[in-house]
């Protein structure tokens, strides 16, 4: 005989429904850490403009302080989807928090250099364009499966912030030369990898179309 209740020895109809309930994992909190990192980027964008503009726009000191304001922005995008996915803190809020202030510290940064004519508008044009047309295509075709996200989208984005970066800053010299090239880069990658892009969003729709034709016409001879 023992004293140990039949709960905690296993026998008893308590043991056998907790035995059979599926437990569901606890949902994450809103404010777990890679959602903070993603606030963080989001409010540094409007003291990146400020610090952009300041003194004329030209002054290097306040340039570098963009820089950092920008480099510290950058820095959170690599780590916050990464500890979401690792630590299981994916949320609703940041689904969609996280692309927004990615675009947003991106475009801003872009538009910056445009209109102090660091940066030809055209390069904006391209690169803002890309992305909004990306994001749209993603919309498109997410009934059919969602496009992941190419080791090329990966090199173009590094190659993006590597090149905004030091047009950001007040390089002369041999640096300024070089900035040129590597934001010749990065058009080339935001370009090529916008195509594939396209590719893929193709190639999902029409086996999701197929899908539900087959489905369809499954059920019709059911019928």
């Amino acid at each position: 005989m023992t004293d140990t209740p039949a709960r905690a020895t296993g026998d008893g109809p308590a043991a056998g429904r907790s035995a059979g309930a599926v437990r569901h994992p606890a949902a994450p909190a809103l404010w777990n850490i890679a959602n903070v990192l993603t606030m963080v980027r989001l409010l540094l964008v409007p003291g990146f403009v400020l610090l952009m503009f300041a003194q004329g726009g030209h002054d290097p000191a306040w340039r570098s302080l963009a820089w950092a304001a920008f480099t510290v922005a950058m820095i959170t995008d690599l780590f916050d989807g990464e500890l979401a996915r690792r630590r299981n803190l994916v949320t609703d809020f940041g689904k969609i928090a996280d692309p927004i202030a990615d675009k947003a510290i991106m475009g801003a940064a872009l538009i910056c250099l445009s209109a102090l004519s660091d940066l030809p508008w055209w390069v904006t044009v391209v690169i803002l364009a890309r992305e909004l047309g990306i994001t749209l295509m993603r919309f498109w075709v997410i009934r059919h499966g969602v496009i992941p996200a190419s080791r090329g989208g990966k090199a173009k984005t590094l190659t993006q912030g590597i090149a905004v970066g030091m047009y950001i800053l007040a390089l002369t010299g041999p640096l300024a030369s070089l900035r040129w090239w590597v934001m010749a880069v990065a058009v080339a990658l935001t370009v090529v990898t916008a195509l594939d892009y396209v590719r893929q969003a193709v190639v999902l729709r029409r086996a999701g179309l197929a899908r539900r034709d087959a489905s369809a016409g499954g059920v019709a001879r059911g019928r």
